[in-house]
């Protein structure tokens, strides 16, 4: 029998046509499943039609690991891509770290207090300058020192320590280094960056000097997932404060850093949530 608290969550994308929602809450009622949230989305431009939908397992009748296996036939139906995940699991995360530790010791805390329901099996950095918080939260800290001549064989030996501890999803909680598209193809999960700055605009290093340089009243940080293409990442979550002309560039990093830990926080909050969709460039982030 499946634990009256857990739920099961589809994500489901496919192009749009009618009865699409109809026949998963079809589907899902005769399971005997409650549904317990539900939205969907269609991007008339495109015309793909985007939903996610949990339901209480408490009087399912069936195992939860043959879910997907039963809905098969309605998702071949729809030509659906879809994904079931269950409230109850705990993701393993990788966290990627340079010398900044603001992100790291954010996300570590929130973990402690349960605000996040993970397990963090390592902390993988190329430098040692954060092994302290490794060291308070008891959590294995690789320090894999990496050069311009030496970056893929250090990425091959981040890959090695990543998909040895099973690792479900990375966050690069300011890890300084472009990840290549070959360390992408490979490492087998989503990965979640953290820009300062508001994206599109000061991409690349240095975003709080070029906001200064250009005399900004606003500055941002977006949390978006990794691709080959530096900071042109589908988006997951953006937040802006305002900055005025005493404020030095000093000042714009100090605030920036506070909007850094807030979005990125809630950027893997919304995904272990499984709120957001990712269709080409773009996401949908379901409240």
């Amino acid at each position: 029998m499946a634990d009256e608290a857990a739920s099961a969550i589809f994500l489901i994308r496919c192009a749009d046509r009618k009865g699409i929602v109809a026949r998963v809450a079809g589907f899902i009622h005769d399971l005997g499943g409650n549904i317990l949230d539900s939205d969907h989305h269609t991007d008339r431009l495109s015309g793909t039609f985007l939903m996610r939908v949990e339901f209480a397992l408490d009087g399912v009748g069936v195992p939860r690991r043959e879910i997907a296996s039963a809905f098969a036939p309605v998702a071949k139906t729809f030509a659906m891509w879809h994904e079931v995940h269950f409230s109850d699991e705990r993701p393993r995360v990788g966290l990627l770290v340079s010398k900044q530790d603001h992100c790291l010791a954010d996300l570590l805390q929130r973990q402690r207090r349960g605000e996040m329901k993970i397990e963090i099996p390592v902390i993988v950095s190329n430098h040692d300058a954060c092994a302290m918080w490794a060291d308070l939260f008891k959590i294995p800290f690789r320090v894999l020192p990496v050069t311009k001549e030496t970056k893929r064989e250090q990425e091959r030996q981040v890959l090695a320590v990543l998909q040895q501890q099973r690792v479900e999803l990375v966050v690069m909680a300011r890890y300084m280094q472009v990840l290549s598209a070959e360390f992408l193809a490979e490492v087998g999960c989503p990965v979640i960056n953290i820009h300062h700055s508001f994206l599109p605009a000061f991409i690349g290093a240095h975003p709080y000097r070029q906001a200064y340089e250009r005399g900004v009243k606003i500055i941002g940080a977006t949390a978006h997932y990794a691709t080959e293409e530096l900071d042109e990442g589908p988006i997951i979550e953006q937040d802006v404060i305002r900055v005025g002309h005493r404020d030095t560039e000093e000042d714009l990093i100090r605030k920036g850093r506070d909007l850094e830990e807030i979005v990125l926080a809630r950027a893997v909050r919304k995904h272990l949530e499984r709120r957001v969709l990712v269709y080409g460039r773009k996401t949908v982030v379901f409240d």
